[in-house]
This record gives structure tokens, sequence and C-alpha cells, in this order.
């Protein structure tokens, strides 16, 4: 019960972070996969995909298809929605954790 709990909280931080680095730079999913990893979450491509694929069904997205050694990479990059999206998610994102900080040094 608790996984299922965390996993859904934590795919809603995946996201911000996905929305975050494709409004630094277009990304492709090995690489997102690298750096969530770098964070602590350990997904691979049967999830990154499909959530990919969501978020540029729901608009936050853009993909572009490129050849990269003779393949064929795609990148995503935000959308002006994602990141009105990511901006309002990020004011929410901060207030909850300073709060949650906040309460961590109280009892400190």
């Amino acid at each position: 019960m608790k996984n299922k709990i965390l996993q859904k909280l934590y795919q809603g931080f995946v996201q911000l972070h996905i929305l975050h680095h494709t409004k630094e730079a277009p990304v492709y999913g090995a690489w997102m996969m690298e750096e969530l990893k770098r964070h602590g979450y350990n997904i691979g491509p049967g999830t990154l995909y499909p959530l990919l694929n969501k978020m540029e069904l729901s608009g936050l997205l853009i993909k572009e298809k490129q050849v990269v050694n003779g393949k064929v990479r795609k990148y995503y990059s935000i959308t002006p929605l994602g990141l009105d999206v990511f901006k309002d998610a990020g004011k929410k994102a901060t207030q909850l954790f300073l709060e949650i900080k906040g309460r961590q040094n109280d009892k400190l």
C-alpha cells in the first residue's frame, strides 16, 4: 500500500523534473532516465516512455525526431502550456517544501 502511494506521489515529482529539464534544453529518454536515477528515481523505459507520451498528448511536451549516429532519437521540449504548468506547480512545490522544512527545523 505504501509503495503504491509513494509511486503516485513520485510520478508528479518525475513530471516536474521532466518539465524542468525540457525547459532548459530538449531531452531524450535515455538521458532523462539517467538524470532521474541521479535523483533516486529508478525508472525504466516501460515507465518513462508512456509518461513522456502522456505528457505530449496533454500538450505539455512536443516531440521532435532526429537522426543521431544513424538512429532515430526522440527529443522532447516543453510547450508554452508545459511552461505555464511548470511555473504554477513550482510555486506550489516551493510553498510545500518550505513549510515541510520549516516544521523540521522546529523539531530540531
